[in-house]
């Protein structure tokens, strides 16, 4: 289903950012939706395991996720970007980099 980003980030900032706890719930089970693997946590289990890891989950997470993005939409690997932009607090924009690939591959399929 696709999600307008702008009103994803505005209900961000609203709830102070307990609505991206949800998003990324949300984005998690999308992706694995779209390019099923045997081995896919759900995204209520990815955001556990991001919090008892300190982090360190949600970023492998991010970075193993660009990989089916990349194939179902034939664009380029943004995994050591999402890296990149979650070391330096921007982990925001992954979620929205991430919600547009599934925009395109909703409005494309």
């Amino acid at each position: 289903m696709q999600k307008n980003i702008v009103v994803s980030l505005i209900l961000f900032f609203l709830t102070c950012g307990i609505y991206g706890v949800f998003w990324k719930v949300s984005l998690v089970d999308e992706i694995n939706a779209i390019d099923p693997q045997e081995d896919d946590l759900g995204g209520w289990m990815v955001v556990l395991l991001t919090l008892l890891t300190c982090g360190i989950y949600g970023l492998f997470w991010e970075y193993k996720a660009a990989k089916p993005l990349a194939k179902v939409n034939g664009g380029s690997d943004n995994g050591v970007l999402f890296i990149v932009l979650s070391i330096f607090s921007f982990g925001l924009v992954n979620f929205c980099i991430m919600q547009n690939d599934l925009n395109c591959y909703y409005a494309n399929r």
